[in-house]
């Protein structure tokens, strides 16, 4: 076969045997390379500090490489179609992370986290991602195997998450999170008390004679408990590129360790990508019909079509592409002319304003 996970990475859902290209020796040195640069990154980051633009343009260019680098071995080692396979699902993960690092934006804001502090929360975010993506990988695996109807409860979660995704953005107004509405800050302030103040990255501190977790603490619990609902749509969407285990963990990993850096270095950007979620939600529907028709092909009717990876690459692709280019169409005819100076202001009031712009 030529189409979709099963086919490239895998034999047939419910046969007990998945075949993949991840050789324990694959599996240990990737895992090591994972591994150290997370502990690399913890350590650059134990004296927390301001982010440079050239800073998060460094590492972000490094992390990108990476993946694409590690492709190119892949395409040599295991040939054409499993390296698109690869780059394929990398690049579905990778717009999903953008999307996850719009979120990550408001829950720092709306946390009101010192800048100096905001790497360090993000990291503890991605490394709880990682470690819970792996976890949904490996129970994708074992409902790959198992149970023939896995890819149709896969492509419903899509449809149904790229439905929600859609209805949530033609809904419009402004996006934004209030802490004290969230359940899980409800659950924690219920269950221990909460400091008013940063602490460094100090999870708790004693003061009276009593424990307090600190708001640092409880934004990097948010970003966990935010990580949950991320890989609930991210590890279906990427078992629908590809059915090989190694490339699904390969793929989230390489996505998900430059967040740091790409989040600073698209802080800015991403408020002006307004169509994405539309793209991303027109992505996950694609993928979740997708699935369905190979789950029908396998277990229904043979004479049903699949969607061959290389097509799904091009469409994945366009769409980002699209989303991209009418978002910035949609920024150029709604941004304000300059304003012309009025000569009755005063430098006092320009000096206000500009504040209040900034502060908006």
């Amino acid at each position: 076969m030529t189409s979709l996970a099963v086919p490239l990475g895998t034999t047939a859902p419910g046969s007990g045997n998945l075949e993949t290209i991840g050789h324990p020796t694959l599996w240990i040195g990737t895992l090591a390379v994972v591994v150290g640069l997370f502990v690399f990154d913890f350590i650059a980051t134990r004296k927390p500090h301001d982010v440079s633009m050239k800073e998060a343009a460094g590492w972000s260019a490094f992390y990108i490489a990476l993946p694409l680098l590690f492709g190119g071995y892949i395409v040599w080692r295991h040939g054409t179609q499993i390296g698109l396979e690869y780059y394929t699902g990398y690049i579905v993960e990778k717009s999903l992370s953008v999307d996850n690092l719009f979120v990550f934006i408001l829950i720092l804001s709306a946390f009101a986290v010192p800048r100096h502090l905001q790497q360090r929360a993000l990291l503890w975010g991605i490394l709880g991602a990682l470690v819970l993506r792996g976890v949904f990988i490996a129970v994708g695996a074992v409902a790959i195997q198992q149970l023939s109807f896995a890819f149709l409860i896969f492509g419903a979660i899509l449809i149904f998450t790229a439905i929600h995704l859609l209805l949530e953005e033609l809904r419009g107004g402004e996006k934004e999170i209030h802490v004290s509405e969230l359940r899980i800050v409800k659950v924690v302030r219920r269950l221990t008390p909460v400091s008013d103040d940063y602490e460094g990255t100090k999870f708790r501190v004693v003061r009276d004679g009593t424990r307090y977790l600190t708001p640092f603490a409880l934004v990097v619990l948010v970003l966990l408990f935010t990580d949950v609902v991320f890989a609930v749509d991210s590890v279906p969407a990427v078992y629908g590129i590809t059915g090989d285990p190694y490339l699904v963990f390969a793929t989230n990993a390489f996505a998900l360790l430059g967040l740091r850096a790409l989040y600073f270095l698209l802080e800015g950007a991403l408020s002006k990508l307004v169509h994405l979620s539309y793209g991303l939600s027109f992505i996950l529907a694609f993928i979740g019909v997708k699935l369905l028709l190979h789950w029908a092909h396998e277990d229904i009717s043979t004479s049903v079509p699949e969607v061959p990876t290389l097509w799904s690459l091009v469409v994945i692709v366009g769409a980002l592409v699209v989303v991209t280019v009418t978002s910035l169409l949609s920024n150029r005819r709604t941004s304000p002319p300059e304003a012309l100076v009025d000569e009755e202001t005063t430098p006092g009031e320009d000096v206000r304003e500009a504040e209040d712009v900034r502060d908006r």
